[in-house]
């Protein structure tokens, strides 16, 4: 077993030093692809109209989001099987082809089919990062360093929104569209990366006979991309129309294919079903995705409530979004400390989850003239939850299952909480977009009568129309709210309130979601940590996950 520094260390595991090298270059990978979740999603519309397609912008994310999500589990199967190295950079060679690629897009199908590259390579940024840390560093220790990614993750989605917006906002920078530079920066940050990993990462790999799981992975794309279509697209269309119900049928015959084919395929499955047999996996699994539904549905409405209700441009609201990100940041290094000194885990997600709905709830009684303090306190929460919950799941999951399945562990933590995040989005914006018409006709109903309101209205009929026009729009009108730009606050003020109660609902789902969470964190069985990172484990150590529970893993302090 080499490192960076030559040899592992006679304890059988890597220095600090040697860690800290080689997660400079995991890390570089990691923060490229959550860089380029916020920093797109800030730029999309000024992207639109540069490429004249503002109708087609959703495609953009449609595209991304479908590769992403089918190779996160291909890479952490094909990493268990072949190591994990070739496949890091691997992911990391094809997310600079396609940033390069979309840096010349002319259209936004064009750009569409260039983030479909592009997300190839981002399905294993993630969890191929993290399986890569489950080889080389004890469970017990490994919490401590999962800390930087959270950090790296906190980070970008604070610089994302400013660097998007910055980079948008200019026509043109050294002669290249500014928009374009979104997608250009990642390609130094891509190379030094590559170069990074490939100087520092040395893990041995013993390969083992196996077969292929091509059936299975073409089940899984075929039940996962009309699922994810019609979860983008759905609203669009109507969730009972004929392109709608098609994309249902496909998928659920894709989703019956994958499960016979899974069971088929046994061990050489994409997703053994054994695993799902380890209690731990599978309660991992399904709060992975309850958590993911809750997270990003309710996540996506408050950059909406911050610019529509106060005003901010979408790069503001992006930087008010902070306190979400310190308490992501700040409780996953607190979670980290607390396992690594105490060998105990199974508090946290608990306590972690309790924080969710509690910072749901907080949402829920948001208003239109709610307090940015109150905000902030209501997001810290919520991030508070999220950093106690996500890196904790990923490390039980990882713990419990044998060291050849690290890679299928960890990628389904990201798997099905993308998944559950798709989902989320789909049902939280339908649940807006349903009722926000009728909560700001009521609105503007209780309004009417009231000395500021009918003042404003005799002065300003034309601002009156337009409102009432942009109140039956749907999310058309959510989509851009410049309109309410230089019209009398007593006149919007009732079109702010009616979407304020239209969200507030929807939070009151997620809160209603993320109690399922809470509940599978009691179910949650905390077996003792090992004390030997995955790469380093005796061979023996290959049975010593339990199938059934998990609770017969390899003993560590507790």
């Amino acid at each position: 077993m080499t490192s960076t520094a030559g040899h592992a260390t006679a304890t059988g595991g890597y220095s600090h030093r040697q860690i800290m090298v080689i997660l400079s270059g995991l890390l570089l990978g990691m923060f490229l692809a959550a860089l380029d979740q916020t920093v797109v999603s800030t730029a999309i519309y000024r992207i639109g109209e540069s490429l004249h397609g503002l109708t087609a912008q959703a495609w953009v994310t449609t595209a991304f989001l479908i590769t992403s999500t089918i190779a996160t589990p291909l890479y952490g199967k094909l990493s268990d099987l072949y190591g994990r190295k070739p496949f890091f950079l691997f992911a990391i060679a094809v997310f600079i082809t396609g940033s390069a690629l979309c840096t010349f897009a002319t259209s936004m199908y064009m750009l569409a089919a260039f983030r479909a590259v592009q997300g190839i390579g981002a399905g294993g940024l993630f969890s191929l990062a993290l399986a890569i840390v489950g080889d080389i560093i004890p469970p017990r220790e490994r919490a401590k360093y999962q800390g930087y990614f959270m950090a790296v993750f906190g980070t970008s989605s604070v610089l994302g929104p400013v660097v998007g917006g910055a980079l948008a906002g200019q026509d043109t920078l050294l002669g290249v569209d500014g928009w374009r530079w979104i997608f250009l920066i990642n390609v130094p940050i891509g190379i030094l990366a590559l170069v990074v990993v490939a100087r520092v990462l040395h893990i041995e790999h013993e390969r083992r006979e196996h077969h292929i799981d091509y059936l299975g992975a073409a089940a899984l794309v075929v039940a996962l991309v009309p699922l994810l279509i019609v979860a983008e697209q759905g609203r669009e269309w109507g969730w009972g129309a004929g392109y709608s119900l098609a994309c249902y049928g496909v998928g659920l015959v894709g989703i019956a294919v994958f499960v016979v084919a899974e069971r088929h395929a046994q061990d050489d499955a994409l997703l053994p079903p054994r695993l799902f047999r380890n209690g731990v996996f599978a309660v991992g699994s399904a709060q992975s995705a309850i958590i993911g539904i809750g997270m990003f549905g309710g996540i996506t409405l408050i950059p909406l409530y911050l610019q529509l209700v106060k005003g901010n441009s979408p790069t503001k609201a992006g930087l008010l979004t902070l306190p979400l990100v310190l308490g992501i940041m700040v409780l996953s290094l607190v979670a980290g400390q607390i396992t690594a000194r105490t060998g105990r885990y199974k508090v946290l997600p608990v306590i972690g989850s309790a924080l969710l709905v509690v910072g749901m709830l907080l949402l829920w009684r948001l208003s239109a003239d709610s307090s940015l303090v109150y905000v902030d306190l209501a997001m810290f929460v919520v991030g508070a939850g999220l950093g106690l919950n996500m890196q904790t799941i990923v490390l039980a999951m990882q713990n419990a299952v044998p060291p050849r399945d690290i890679g299928v562990a960890t990628s389904s933590t990201t798997f099905f909480r993308q998944l559950g995040g798709t989902l989320g989005v789909a049902v939280f914006l339908s649940v807006v977009y349903s009722i926000v018409g009728s909560r700001i006709t009521s609105a503007y109903a209780d309004a009417r009568g009231t000395a500021a309101f009918d003042a404003a209205a005799r002065s300003h009929p034309d601002q009156l129309k337009v409102l009432g026009s942009a109140s039956s729009g749907g999310s058309g009108s959510l989509n851009d709210t410049s309109f309410l730009r230089g019209l009398d606050s007593a006149l919007t003020h009732p079109f702010k309130v009616g979407f304020t109660e239209a969200i507030t609902v929807a939070f009151l789902i997620g809160a209603a979601v993320l109690a399922l969470a809470f509940v599978l964190s009691l179910m949650l069985k905390e077996v003792p940590l090992r004390e030997t990172g995955a790469a380093f484990a005796e061979p023996d150590a290959e049975n010593a996950a339990s199938p059934d529970a998990g609770s017969s893993a390899p003993s560590g302090s507790r």
